[in-house]
């Protein structure tokens, strides 16, 4: 049975191995794909390359761009074809045409400004439970692993702070439980703060995160500023941040680097410690989700 897919005008931006997976795949199912900054070999002959964005979204029906975001600019960065070029996707946007899926890891204001402006459905991959929850698991891996790499300690019996308890602190707090860390979890819910006790965990209402100060290694989800220097003051010089909290995370790094702290940002975790699992992830994702919406809007086309 053909792919629902066959023949469709599809547009990729930017990528970072996660993408190339997804790209071969969609090519794999008779796709007519059009990328920008992408690598030109196996499969991915088969497409169509562009050296501009403009060129590329003209008479296309959905656009894919990186799970890894923009910048506040609109700015891509996430390219592996045309040697770091970067892609102006705020640029491109108007020339999409209206009613087109435009699918994003997460939306910066800026963008989600303009898909609105011009009438594009804008879908924030990053939030759809199933892929949210299953890169959770290279993520909390990911994190483990920086913090492993940048301590002199084990994270067995070390004192770990996990900030916010969505699917990346809850799966973080559980492989931090088992192996063999002291958890404490911070948060402003009261939901969070009972699973975490379910978790084998203490309970630390966000409120009250300056009365707690003995972290040796403190991992963030949240993407609000949450350790300003009035509380990384209070840490021992030797603490370790990992902040996976998407731009520009929770951690005020100025200041961190000031009193001597390391906080590291680390982003886009999953493409960069499992690219492989992480592009399975959206193989077996993103291929029926662009078959729904654009099933809905050749239903709505036929409507009017």
């Amino acid at each position: 049975m053909a792919s629902q897919l066959a023949g469709v005008p599809i547009t990729m931006l930017g990528c970072d191995e996660r993408e190339v997976g997804l790209a071969e795949a969609l090519v794999a199912l008779g796709a007519d794909l059009r990328l920008v900054g992408f690598p030109r070999d196996g499969l991915l002959k088969r497409a169509l390359h562009f050296e501009e964005s403009a060129e590329a979204v003209r008479a296309t029906q959905a656009v894919i761009a990186p799970m890894s975001n923009t910048d506040a600019e609109g700015w891509i960065t996430a390219n592996i074809g045309t040697k770091g070029k970067p892609i102006h996707l705020a640029e491109a946007i108007p020339l999409i045409p209206s009613q087109s899926p435009l699918l994003i890891g997460v939306a910066k204001p800026l963008i989600r400004g303009l898909a609105t402006q011009y009438g594009l459905v804008l879908v924030e991959m990053a939030e759809i439970d199933e892929i949210a929850v299953l890169n959770s698991i290279p993520t909390a891996e990911g994190a483990i692993q920086v913090a492993m790499e940048s301590t002199a300690i084990t994270i067995h019996k070390s004192r770990c702070l996990v900030l916010g308890l969505g699917r990346c602190g809850t799966t973080l707090a559980q492989f931090l439980v088992g192996l063999g860390a002291d958890v404490t979890v911070s948060s402003r819910s009261a939901m969070d703060l009972a699973r975490a006790v379910a978790l084998n965990c203490d309970a630390l209402p966000l409120a009250a995160l300056s009365s707690r100060a003995d972290f040796q290694i403190i991992f963030n989800t949240i993407p609000a500023m949450v350790l300003p220097r009035s509380y990384l003051r209070l840490l021992e010089s030797t603490a370790l941040i990992v902040d996976i909290a998407s731009g520009p995370g929770g951690t005020d790094f100025a200041a961190a680097k000031e009193l001597g702290i390391q906080a590291i940002h680390a982003l886009s975790l999953p493409g960069r410690v499992a690219p492989k699992t992480a592009a399975e992830i959206l193989i077996k994702t993103i291929p029926h989700l662009l078959e729904k919406l654009l099933g809905e809007e050749r239903h709505d086309d036929y409507k009017r």
